[in-house]
């Protein structure tokens, strides 16, 4: 059947199973914008405030469903507004394919309108990139982006369309779904090999992090630390695979981590890495990181074996079914002395935290008691992003959504209406007041399409975690980081059309919390913290996890 390029684009996004594309309309793509509006029947738009958030919102999409988010932008500034949510998906491992329109082929290089050389802006930032040259390669270069977004370690892959290509036609063929390369299973020999190594241990720690969610190996990974009696902490992105109430998961590790967890893994005869890449943020200083283990590391991207960390065993593999056989060729351990060791550090962690009460943990808390096991809880970064990581306690796989390796203030708003469109939902943003400023527009995208969010800042009047930074090493010299703006953020939220409530207290939140979860649509939550708060522990700058900044190193630095 003959079609146009811009009716090829639909058909074969329909083709690759999208059912909900986020995006602004501009000059070069306003042929696919009215065949969008010819199909709206059998594809949802979703008209974003700004492209940045557009792809914010796709990530998100992607992150709650598994499957690639879409994205639309016209050319120049539409195409260069991408580039930040491109690079959060491309360094979180996002599954994403961005679509955008350039000038006509004829005009390439001619500095015309709104031209950009999107492609070349966006190659360090994308997993792959395409231009368009000929409408008859525009379907087989869209089935290859959706291949290669979803395949192996996934990520974001831009499709650059000038507009005579849109307008250009030729016949279209339907066709299957391309199948995803996966990765090689591992060998015999090397199953055999760390199953050596994890009977010669006494104190195994299985680490995972963002692969271990995108291979769904959790139960993997219990069944094997069940087997082998080894604790277990995970990455930021690593969150919500396994439960948090599960007895052998510590919960976060690194700058920030779980106190019980970070030291455990110093302590570890023998680190299990899966799925994990081992950032600076998780290792520190990486001559002293897990000092005294051998290392066996797992992932499906051969470039990350040893690329941070030095491991005595690399694999790249297919993940899950290397943890399945790695399981059943390990004898049963008891290891009844690294428990004791484990205990006494959860101990110590625990006394800390029930000390005092502490408005953050209690409204994050507050906030799990009434979202339900599928709520999508999405972060900003900073200082709630952290607390978020260490008091939600998640019951069900991919319910963590958050900028990790980009940490992208401004995701959050965008991510949470994306991933509550993708699964019918309410979700529930947890931003702070810095964060929430740099993208409060899409507000408007909330409202206009009633999307269940709720949204709860954490308004401390400053940018906390580099005011935390400034407090432990820098002498409380506050440059730039105490914020005078006299935004009202319920009035703000009115004016979108929004409720909004606030809070001073435990007390006053979980009022306003259970009315503004609730509202049928968008609603926002002030709620007042301590400017002084802070997250603990913490790795100092270029330091240990020998040496870790405590609840007690704290409050000596801060007399």
């Amino acid at each position: 059947m003959k079609m146009t390029g811009a009716e090829i684009i639909i058909e074969t996004l329909l083709e690759q199973g999208t059912d909900t594309v986020f995006g602004y309309p501009g000059a070069t793509v306003i042929d696919i914008y009215d065949k969008l509006e010819m199909h709206k029947d059998r594809i949802t738009h979703i008209l974003a405030a700004h492209e940045q958030g557009a792809t914010h919102a796709a990530d998100g999409y992607a992150r709650a469903t598994g499957k690639p988010g879409v994205v639309i932008a016209t050319s120049g500034p539409g195409a260069t507004n991408l580039v930040t949510g491109l690079a959060t998906a491309f360094l979180d491992s996002v599954p994403m394919v961005a679509i955008t329109g350039n000038v006509a082929t004829n005009m390439i290089g001619r500095d015309a309108f709104q031209e950009v050389d999107t492609t070349g802006v966006t190659m360090p930032v994308t997993k792959h990139n395409f231009f368009v040259r000929d409408v008859a390669d525009l379907a087989g270069t869209i089935r290859e982006a959706f291949r290669i977004a979803g395949s192996g370690r996934p990520g974001p892959v831009l499709v650059d369309i000038p507009n005579d290509i849109q307008s250009d036609t030729c016949n279209f063929e339907p066709a299957p779904i391309m199948p995803l390369s996966k990765p090689e299973k591992a060998s015999d020999e090397l199953v055999a090999r760390a199953a050596e190594m994890i009977a010669d241990c006494r104190r195994p720690y299985i680490y995972f992090g963002g692969g271990a969610v995108r291979a769904a190996c959790g139960e993997e990974i219990l069944a094997l630390a069940d087997k082998i009696d080894a604790y277990i902490g995970c990455s930021m992105m690593g969150l919500s695979e396994i439960p948090t109430d599960c007895p052998r998961f510590l919960g976060m590790q690194g700058m920030h981590g779980h106190f019980a967890s970070s030291v455990a893994l110093a302590k570890a005869d023998l680190m299990i890495g899966v799925g994990v890449r081992f950032s600076d943020r998780a290792t520190g200083k990486t001559d002293r990181y897990a000092l005294n283990s051998k290392k066996i590391q797992l992932d499906c991207d051969c470039s990350e074996i040893g690329k941070n960390v030095s491991v005595d065993l690399g694999i790249c593999c297919d993940i899950k079914d290397f943890l399945i056989r790695l399981t059943a060729a390990v004898e049963k351990k008891e290891l009844p002395e690294w428990k004791d060791k484990v205990d006494s550090l959860r101990k110590r962690e625990m006394h800390a935290y029930a000390e005092d009460a502490f408005l953050p943990r209690e409204a994050i808390e507050a906030v799990g008691e009434i979202a339900s096991p599928a709520t999508r809880i999405v972060t900003d970064v900073g200082q709630h992003q952290m607390w978020t990581a260490q008091f939600y306690k998640f019951r069900q796989k991919h319910t963590w959504v958050s900028s990790g390796g980009l940490g992208t203030m401004g995701f959050g708003l965008g991510a949470a209406i994306g991933a509550s469109l993708a699964t019918g939902e309410r979700s529930v943003l947890i931003t702070g007041d810095g964060s929430f400023g740099m993208n409060l527009n899409e507000l408007a995208t909330a409202v206009t399409y009633n999307v269940p969010v709720t949204i709860v800042i954490f308004n401390n009047k400053v940018l906390g975690m580099v005011r935390q930074w400034q407090t432990l090493f820098y002498d409380k010299q506050y440059s730039s980081t105490t914020l005078t703006r006299k935004t009202d953020f319920v009035k703000l939220a009115e004016a979108f059309g929004a409720k909004g409530y606030s809070a001073g207290n435990i007390d006053e939140f979980k009022e306003v919390l259970a009315k503004a979860y609730a509202e049928a649509g968008p609603a926002v939550i002030d709620l007042a913290i301590d400017p002084d708060a802070m997250v603990l522990p913490m790795l100092r700058p270029g330091g240990s996890f020998e040496n870790l900044v405590t609840w007690k190193e704290a409050e000596e630095g801060n007399d």
